[in-house]
């Protein structure tokens, strides 16, 4: 029978935007003598820092943070490069004695490490991948998405229309093998974790609450250059990966004279929003979340203590993964 004592302790925190998922790590990483690991797809790239409210040295406070600005924009990069780097790298942070604390918004990179995915080589097939980029450009993305709700309804429920490279990846996998992308994903679970997890996961009790720290944010991330950011950026070549960034984009039309400024804003607000829900949505799946309502705690010294105690706890075994 295996022992908890022969897993390796990981802390996980979790949550949409803007709900404080950075602060608390560093706090706790100062508490449990720990490092962050960052499990969020697009601070992974450089030059992307504003629009992605990249931790700055200050933020960071001297605790280190793994995965960010490992990538340039023109790289793509997928959940299995993630979790070639993520699972080497939070051993090696155990081995030296610290609590790595894997910590970000990023639900498929999130899922790939705590449940240790297995990934099967499966190939790619560009010409599919052209053809069916040709259909969403002519026909839309939910033309696309429909293909994919005829051969894996389960795939479909789970992918937003607009995330048109895992909608297309899911039919090319089941195109190429005849197996859906859902099913390839059970197969995958089939090598336990080696982990002794406990999950953190931030959310608020009034969802206005968390939309009010979404737009400050935006309206922050303003103040600090981010149209100066979009406007360098968008002139690369940003991989298909890249290209997803929530920040960038909707700032595309205003700066190309299509739009005005406060009617972009907005859209980067709505579209920050409505990714806020797709990540609870997400994270609401994950079973065994200890979940904490930010706007329950008076302040960040209460919020701090009740996920020490749950961390605590939990990494010693004594409550529900």
């Amino acid at each position: 029978m295996e022992t908890i004592e022969r897993k390796q302790p990981l802390l996980v925190v979790v949550g949409p935007t803007a709900s404080g998922k950075t602060s608390l790590s560093v706090r706790l990483a100062k508490a449990l003598d720990g490092e962050v690991v960052s499990a969020d797809s697009m601070q992974m790239y450089r030059g992307m820092d504003i629009g992605t409210a990249k931790p700055t040295a200050a933020e960071m406070e001297g605790i280190p943070h793994h995965l960010i600005d490992v990538l340039e924009v023109e790289e793509t990069f997928s959940v299995a490069d993630y979790a070639a780097l993520a699972r080497p790298l939070i051993r090696e942070i155990g081995q030296r004695g610290k609590l790595p604390i894997l910590t970000g918004g990023t639900g498929l990179y999130i899922s790939a490490v705590i449940h240790h995915l297995q990934f099967s080589p499966i190939p790619s097939d560009e010409a599919m991948r052209s053809e069916l980029r040709q259909k969403a450009e002519e026909e839309g993305n939910e033309a696309v998405h429909a293909l994919l709700r005829d051969c894996d309804p389960e795939s479909a429920a789970a992918i937003h229309p607009n995330n048109l490279g895992r909608v297309i990846r899911a039919i090319e996998v089941y195109r190429i093998t005849g197996v859906t992308i859902t099913e390839h994903n059970r197969r995958s679970r089939a090598v336990p974790p080696p982990y002794r997890t406990c999950i953190l996961g931030l959310t608020s009790r009034d969802r206005q609450f968390l939309y009010h720290r979404i737009d400050r944010r935006v309206d922050r991330m303003l103040e600090q250059g981010l149209l100066e950011e979009a406007e360098r950026l968008l002139q690369k070549d940003l991989s298909q990966t890249a290209a997803q960034a929530i920040g960038y984009k909707e700032l595309r039309e205003y700066l190309s004279g299509g739009q005005s400024l406060g009617e972009a804003v907005d859209r980067l607000k709505q579209e920050s929003r409505n990714y806020a829900k797709r990540q609870l949505t997400w994270f609401r799946r994950e079973e065994g979340i200890h979940w904490l309502e930010i706007d329950r705690f008076p302040d960040d010294g209460a919020l701090l203590q009740a996920a020490l105690d749950i961390a605590r706890r939990g990494l010693a075994g004594e409550v529900a993964e």
